[in-house]
């Protein structure tokens, strides 16, 4: 089968096409004929081996898993033993980061609990565009910020993939949403449902007087100080992203500054599952929240998506289509 295979780490220039073996399911696994994968942060992280963690995770030297792409989106193919909730034929899409990525080939094996039916309302394409960016804003507004109907919630990041979905998974579950973006995404954020938009080249939101019962970090670089000028008295700040710098700020002194019963300063380290995709399966299912795509690229053209996606300049998410989707 056609694949995307980086054997070192490096920039995309080390992404190359190749012919490998096509995988078989094993105990618990489906393979899936792929029809698009998306791509987040956090394959460029893998392939550059950014921050330097991720040689402990996935090989010091090279890397383990030499395939990027952890948004699938296909038909299954065949299932291994012990498959109990799919079967050939069915669409499918799921986040396979937990299990080694993979996606950017035309076939891959998954293990069934990181996989839901593909919503009937989605192509692949969009599906693909789903699992990973919308699964991070549900688990960071619902369990980590444990936000609660008419809280005012800031998302700080708001164009990107886990940005469009947080804007409207955090209107859906009944919060007042600002956005924090670029002159050029204002619009785009109101349309998603952003009852406020502020635009980060005109206006400081930590300097503005406002205060937030939750913030969600998705992009950017700003000291615990900013946050902590934004929060209500017992407001919460969730990083799920940005600078290097600002997760692990976060993650050092965050807990040192949290208060019980006062301000509290928290990470997110999203986990895929196949309950939370199916709990974002049912609100896209209601049109209560629905994928942005930017850009769509040929499989061939993968190592120029992801270059497109380090820049950051994404409006919402990037996909690569293996086959006719």
């Amino acid at each position: 089968m056609k694949a995307i295979v980086n054997e070192r780490y490096g920039s995309p220039d080390v992404m190359k096409l190749c012919e490998v073996e096509k995988p078989t399911p094993e105990d618990g696994e489906v393979l899936i004929k792929v029809a698009a994968t998306g791509l987040n942060a956090a394959d460029w992280r893998m392939l550059r081996a950014s921050p330097i963690l991720v040689r402990f995770m996935n090989g010091l030297l090279k890397p383990r898993n030499t395939i990027l792409g952890a948004d699938v989106a296909g038909r299954v193919e065949a299932v291994g033993p012990n498959v109990t909730a799919f079967k050939p034929g069915d669409a499918v899409y799921g986040d396979l980061a937990n299990s080694g990525f993979g996606g950017l080939a035309e076939y891959v094996a998954a293990p069934e609990g990181l996989l839901a039916h593909k919503p009937a309302n989605l192509s692949f394409i969009e599906a693909a565009a789903v699992p990973m960016s919308a699964v991070t804003a549900l688990q960071g507004l619902r369990d980590v910020g444990q936000l609660r109907p008419g809280q005012r919630v800031l998302i700080n990041g708001a164009s990107g993939g886990v940005g469009t979905f947080a804007i409207q998974i955090a209107r859906a579950l009944g919060a007042e949403v600002t956005a924090v973006t670029s002159t050029a995404k204002l619009d785009m954020a109101r349309s998603l449902g952003a009852a406020h938009v502020i635009d980060y080249t005109q206006e400081d939101f930590s300097r503005n007087g406002q205060q937030y019962d939750l913030i969600v970090a998705v992009n950017g670089q700003r000291a615990l100080d900013d946050f902590e000028r934004a929060l209500a008295p017992s407001g919460t700040l969730v990083v799920s992203g940005g600078a290097t710098r600002q997760l692990f700020q976060t993650m050092l002194f965050g807990k040192g500054r949290s208060k019980p019963g006062g301000k509290s300063f928290r990470t997110l380290s999203a986990k895929g599952n196949a309950a939370d995709l199916a709990f974002v399966s049912e609100l896209i299912a209601a049109g209560q929240i629905a994928p942005v795509i930017d850009r769509c690229y040929p499989l061939a053209e993968a190592a120029e998506a992801l270059r497109y996606v380090e820049t950051g300049r994404a409006r919402g998410k990037v996909v690569v289509t293996i086959e006719e989707a």
